[in-house]
């Protein structure tokens, strides 16, 4: 879909964004506040931009993954390290309301920029560091990748099949999950402000925000002594729960998580005599059964084309979901209706479709305003805003420091 709106009617209108990240949890936390509205400016080295430039697929030379993770800010570039870029990102700090970093804790401060001399001159502010580990303990100073948070947070050890090998995802996990923590972090930290009119620092450990979406495998350990067991698309919680393959090729998912749906599950594939026995009327007790149960269920819907088995699965009131590729999303009614997919007019590119904002407000939705910009674009606009000479930045650029 095709969204235009007054980029002043987001709910983040007015607030103002530093975001000196790199891949991948920082940027994309800065990103969501940008779908809200926020004014997100994106301080990246001269000479060394976000790698996140340089990830993925690329088209003609241009690469695609920066045009989202990039969407809605504007691009400016300073040597942090450097007297002239620690100039500018003062003046920025100074006059923005967060700044989102994710350099290695102790990098800030050697460089003078720590959150006593950004808060000096803004006391509002809020710093949100984003690190591997912390900006505490014996690993604060190691280097942190959302891949090494999906192996420490159990992740990785309860995903895969059970006599395989711990599995990784292969996206970012971690980072996205951690995005999402800072992005929430930073407006619990807004709205304390609101009361004391003092900012604070946010600290997010990549290695912590996914434990939150892990479900209790602490609390399990601790009072039971056993550990989540890999069990590949199989639920130890409830059956039948697996991605069954259908006559025609494709794939489909099955949940049943309610009682109610595995009943309904079972009386649709012709087993109604599996509901009266002993065992079916827990999930836990399902999962025992995990072979039977997927024989019936997987064999039934083997029979029968995808659209026969979601159709057939919707007139029961049974849970069940087609297994989707990128082209099955986009032409997806329910995606179109509820406005998923954005088409963006990028000036590099074209039209160019991406996965818009998070959710929808009834009165100030997110959109997707551009697509990410060309490293440095804005530095000229953004440090004439905040008073920079043309002679100053034409100084600063020859020497490097922006």
């Amino acid at each position: 879909m095709t969204v235009s709106r007054d980029p002043s009617s987001g709910a983040l209108a007015g607030l103002r964004v530093v975001d000196a990240s790199t891949l991948f949890a920082g940027p994309m936390a800065a990103m969501h506040l940008g779908d809200m509205g926020a004014d997100v400016v994106k301080v990246e080295h001269p000479t060394r931009p976000d790698p996140s430039r340089t990830h993925g697929a690329a088209k003609d030379g241009v690469n695609l993954w920066w045009k989202t993770l990039g969407r809605n800010k504007r691009t400016v570039t300073a040597d942090l390290g450097s007297g002239g870029g620690r100039e500018v990102f003062l003046a920025l700090a100074a006059e923005s309301d967060v700044v989102v970093e994710n350099f290695r804790p102790g990098t800030l401060e050697r460089w003078g920029l720590g959150y006593d001399e950004l808060s000096e001159r803004n006391p509002g502010l809020v710093l949100a560091r984003v690190s591997g580990f912390g900006q505490i303990g014996p690993y604060r100073t190691r280097p942190g990748f959302g891949t090494l948070a999906e192996a420490m947070s159990g992740f990785a050890a309860m995903t895969g099949e059970p006599d395989g090998p711990p599995t990784l995802p292969p996206f970012g996990l971690a980072d996205g999950v951690a995005s999402l923590a800072t992005a929430f972090a930073v407006m619990v930290a807004l709205s304390a402000r609101a009361g004391t009119g003092r900012g604070q620092v946010v600290d997010t450990a990549i290695i912590e925000p996914i434990l939150a979406v892990l479900g209790p495998q602490i609390t399990r350990w601790d009072q039971l002594g056993t550990v989540q067991p890999r069990t590949g698309n199989r639920s130890s919680n409830n059956a039948p729960r697996n991605t069954y393959r259908t006559g025609d090729g494709h794939w489909v998912a099955v949940s049943t998580s309610a009682q109610s749906i595995a009943e309904r599950v079972v009386r649709l594939v012709g087993r109604p005599d599996l509901v009266d026995e002993p065992w079916f009327a827990r999930g836990t007790d399902r999962a025992r059964h995990a072979d039977e149960l997927d024989e019936a269920v997987g064999g039934w819907i083997a029979r029968r084309t995808r659209d026969e088995v979601v159709a057939a699965f919707e007139e029961a009131q049974a849970a069940v979901a087609p297994v989707y590729d990128a082209s099955d999303i986009v032409a997806d009614p329910q995606f179109r209706e509820l406005g998923t997919v954005h088409e963006v007019e990028d000036p590099e590119l074209g039209p160019m479709l991406m996965q818009g904002p998070l959710f929808r407000l009834s009165d100030n939705d997110g959109v997707v305003r551009f697509t990410g910009r060309p490293h440095g674009a804005d530095t000229d606009e953004v440090l004439g805003e905040l008073g920079f000479a043309p002679e100053r930045i034409a100084e600063l650029r020859e020497r490097g420091e922006v």
